[in-house]
C-alpha cells in the first residue's frame, strides 16, 4: 500500500532522524509506527494464537519481562523475616 503524507517539516525531521538512528528506512520506520498503533481488532474474531501476536512490542520488551519476572520469581524465594525483627 502507499499513503502519502503531509507532515510538519518538524515532525517528518523527527521521524528521519529517528528512522537514521534505527538503520532503516523511513518507509519501514513508518510502517512499524503504523502497526504498533493499528486499531484494535475484536479479539472475540481472532484465534487465541492471535490475540497473543503483538502482545510483545519487540525481542527487548520480552526479554525485558523474562528479566522482571525472574526478579519475582527469585524475591518470593527468599525467606521472609520474623516479625518485629529488622
Amino acid at each position: 500500500m502507499t499513503v502519502n503524507l503531509n507532515l510538519p517539516p518538524q515532525v517528518e525531521n523527527a521521524y528521519l532522524a529517528e528512522a537514521r538512528a534505527k538503520g532503516v528506512s523511513l518507509d519501514e520506520l513508518m510502517g512499524e509506527v503504523l502497526i504498533a498503533s493499528q486499531p484494535a481488532l475484536h479479539a472475540a474474531d481472532n484465534t487465541v494464537f492471535q490475540q497473543g501476536l503483538g502482545l510483545f512490542g519487540s525481542a527487548e520488551d520480552a526479554a525485558l519481562l523474562d528479566e522482571v519476572v525472574a526478579i519475582a520469581y527469585e524475591e518470593r524465594r527468599r525467606p521472609t523475616r520474623p516479625s518485629g525483627v529488622f
